[in-house]
């Protein structure tokens, strides 16, 4: 399993929201329109309850919201880059959140989603693919520095 099997250059955005509910609402909308999601609302309220347990901003500028569903066959992950003002996301280092990785998958999937959550939490320790991240403007680029990972 690699992270790049559950990505899509039509999953990449480069943001400029001025809120966390913005920039989720905006990757919601992105997953609609690319047929990923079998209710938006549905899963934009998922993942705001999911947000309300603690915050998904993990640290190092990262945030990874999600939520699991049923109905869902298997998973899929959406990446928003902003790379000037970082977004204030109540992150447990408190820095702001540069990039967000929203992950959307079968509810009864753990064990997979806890090996797509590792993998993903491995890639984005990298400093130097969080730098590369927030310089380019180029989905096929964001996806190619995942490749291998």
């Amino acid at each position: 399993m690699a992270i790049s099997d559950y990505l899509d250059a039509g999953l990449v955005l480069f943001l400029n929201a001025g809120s966390r509910d913005e920039a989720l609402a905006q990757m919601v909308s992105v997953l609609e329109k690319e047929g990923r999601l079998k209710n938006s609302q549905i899963f934009h309220d998922a993942v705001l309850e999911r947000e309300k347990i603690v915050s998904t901003g993990i640290g190092l500028g990262v945030a990874i919201p999600h939520a699991k569903l049923q109905g869902y066959d298997d998973f899929f992950i959406a990446i928003g880059v902003q790379p000037k003002k970082g977004i204030e996301w109540n992150a447990l280092d408190g820095s702001p959140v540069h990039l967000i990785f929203m992950i959307g998958g079968p509810e009864n999937e753990q064990t997979k989603y806890l090996r797509i959550l590792s993998h993903l939490t491995i890639a984005i320790k990298n400093e130097e693919r969080r730098k590369k991240l927030l310089k380019t403007y180029d989905a096929k680029e964001v996806i190619a520095l995942f490749a291998g990972c």
